[in-house]
């Protein structure tokens, strides 16, 4: 019966995700159960949308019931119930007990001391065998069936024609007697007999079709943790793998490090050297210098001509020359090479980061600055979005792989030549430069393992814009809570402001770094969650949240969870969480969307290269729906 398993997908609605019941089907060709499409379509109103494809109609189409589809899930569902009867490991349902015996605990309607041994049903007495005589005997009486004593007969007596109820009507769920089986001719009544047996079987089968049931949950339940179990064990493998690979880029950078600053060293140490042997040359020549004057000084003392003109004529013979500094300096050429090394580097990971890159709607991310006022939103005209084609993955290569060049690390520029123990000798290979989509997915992998209080760490302040709210989205407490009003607000108008759809945008944009911020959802049946450019439509359906280019977002409509963008939905697990907490990566362009508890787990995400500021945006439907900004503190 395993082949059924597909089919029950095909054969659920997409609104309650149950088998269909009634089902209907929409001019675009996608089934419904009625209850659940009248119930959207009522609080959506017109325009009409599927909710499967979101195709729209002008008018309330008027649907017909299938009954083609109404068979076949009626077939299905009786397979369904069929097969865990067949699964039940040898269980057997409990044998119903025996009804007690009647003999000898029913005493004589007459006498009411004797113990009865018949019952009169048309007399609708009991009689024990002395009073029992004249329906023996007496001819009047030949006409009146008896039967073994029945215990409690006023209970089984017919309220309104005072006859026994020996018949059960299946289609009123009573008792009758033969007098009304004329009101129920409509009706299928059975002896009391065969309508206990048949209801008994019923009863087996539906025990036996619950204890499958039972049994198929709790081999889901364990199924459940087996795979829960793989992917915490697949996890740690890859943080152990993770950890392995920046170790050894850590150690490859280390030593790259220092090599290059001991050639800065070795080459400061010769210039150093130079310079200490032209300071003793210079104090030496300056010492020779001192004493020769303090000579002459002393010659010109002398007051005997003779000894005088003596000690001038040796002084004056002595000639002293200028002090000559000769040029010494650093090896220029050295030290350029080794930064346009590092700086060559700088500029190719920069180029590499910037590169556009297809974008990857499904896939899934450092602390930034935070956002601050921006420019207003401007809109732009609508342009068509290319479809989107998915890169073909590239073998991952190894970290060795991405460090044979001088590398840079923020604003502090190290000169690096990194090369590993034991290949000075060897011949230099052509550097391979690191991708920008290694680096992605490391920082990518990084963000995924995060707990909550590490995501908290890059959390924003998130101020509802009151220029884009719709005209029906009302905005309290600081301007963080949004909510449906049943009537329009007064709002000015303003270019900005959204007209068709009930949303509203943050007022802050994000143009670099990692943003984090937390929403509360209250009645969310109606509403979603997520970012947009500023130049997003705000007039007509191409200006819903997740229906255009500009915008990702997770949505929930009724039961149903979905993300949205470009107009493509793809359906979610349903989760009990009513918090969101999205994470924005503008630098290495991802967007994820979690459920927000003690701990946090993936709703969806997102991978894109943003080409513009990017806003928080939110989109309440039903009244009463509520969204609030959870604190930055």
């Amino acid at each position: 019966m395993a082949e059924l398993c597909p089919l029950a997908e095909e054969l659920s609605c997409s609104i309650c995700l149950e088998p269909f019941k009634d089902p209907v089907t929409t001019p675009c060709g996608h089934n419904f159960c009625g209850a659940c499409l009248d119930e959207t379509w009522a609080v959506q109103g017109a325009p009409y949308l599927c909710p499967q494809c979101r195709t729209g109609f002008p008018a309330r189409p008027q649907l017909r019931k299938n009954t083609v589809l109404c068979a076949v899930v009626e077939q299905f569902l009786q397979a369904e119930q069929a097969r865990p009867a067949l699964a039940a490991d040898g269980w057997t349902p409990p044998t119903r007990a025996a009804a007690p015996s009647a003999a000898g605990q029913v005493a004589c309607d007459h006498c009411l001391q004797a113990t009865a041994v018949k019952t009169c049903l048309v007399c609708m007495a009991s009689f024990c065998q002395e009073h029992l005589r004249p329906h023996l005997d007496s001819p009047a009486f030949q006409d009146h069936p008896l039967q073994p004593p029945v215990r409690d007969l006023m209970r089984r007596k017919c309220a309104r024609h005072n006859r026994l109820r020996d018949f059960f009507c299946p289609q009123h769920s009573e008792c009758i007697c033969h007098v009304c089986v004329v009101d129920h001719k409509t009706c299928s009544p059975a002896p009391l007999n065969e309508a206990s047996t048949d209801l008994e079987n019923k009863l087996r089968q539906k025990l036996t079709v619950m204890y499958g049931q039972i049994n198929g949950a709790s081999r889901a339940l364990e199924d459940v943790r087996a795979r829960q179990q793989e992917v915490q064990e697949a996890a740690h493998r890859k943080m152990d793998q993770l950890r392995q690979e920046y170790l050894e880029m850590k150690a490859l950078i280390d030593a790259s490090e220092a090599s290059a600053a001991r050639k800065i060293k070795e080459e400061e140490k010769r210039v150093t050297s130079k310079f200490d042997n032209i300071y003793q040359i210079i104090l030496k020549k300056r010492s020779e210098i001192q004493t020769l004057k303090e000579e002459v000084e002393l010659a010109l003392t002398k007051g005997d001509e003779f000894e005088f003109l003596e000690k001038a004529a040796k002084l004056q013979g002595v000639t002293t020359k200028p002090v000559f500094v000769p040029k010494v300096e650093l090896n220029h050429e050295l030290i350029k090479e080794v930064y346009q090394g590092a700086s060559d580097l700088k500029n190719e990971l920069k180029r590499a980061l910037r590169q556009p890159q297809d974008k990857k709607p499904e896939e899934l991310t450092v602390p930034g600055d935070a956002g601050g006022p921006c420019a207003p939103h401007t809109p732009k005209p609508h342009r068509p979005v290319k479809k989107v084609v998915k890169e073909e993955k590239k073998p991952r290569k190894p970290a060795s792989a991405l460090l044979n060049k001088p590398v840079t690390f923020g604003s502090s520029e190290h000169l690096v030549n990194l090369k590993q123990p034991g290949q000075e000798g060897a011949a230099k290979a052509p550097a391979v430069p690191p991708t920008s989509a290694s680096l992605n997915a490391k920082v990518l992998e990084n963000f995924l393992s995060k707990s909550r209080p590490e995501l908290l760490e890059y959390v924003v302040k998130v101020v509802l814009d009151y220029n884009t709210a719709h005209s029906k989205v009302a905005l309290s407490e600081n301007y963080t809570v949004a909510s449906v009003a049943e009537t329009s607000l007064n709002y000015r108008p303003h270019p900005q402001r959204f007209t068709y759809c009930s949303q509203v945008l943050g007022l802050h944009c994000y143009k670099k770094g990692i943003h984090y911020w937390e929403v509360e959802l209250q009645k969310n049946n109606f509403c979603g969650v997520g970012v947009c450019y500023g130049s997003m439509e705000r007039q007509g359906p191409e200006s819903r949240l997740g229906r255009n280019s500009a915008s990702w977002c997770v949505e929930w409509f009724n039961t149903k969870i979905s993300a949205w963008h470009n107009n493509v939905e793809k359906t979610l697990p349903s989760t009990k969480a009513t918090r969101v907490g999205v994470l924005l990566n503008c630098d290495h362009g991802f967007v994820l969307f979690f459920a927000a508890a003690d701990k946090v787990h993936l709703l969806y995400k997102y991978k894109v290269d943003f080409t513009e500021a990017v806003y928080p945006a939110f989109w309440l439907f039903s009244t009463g729906a509520t969204l609030s900004i959870c604190s930055s503190k």
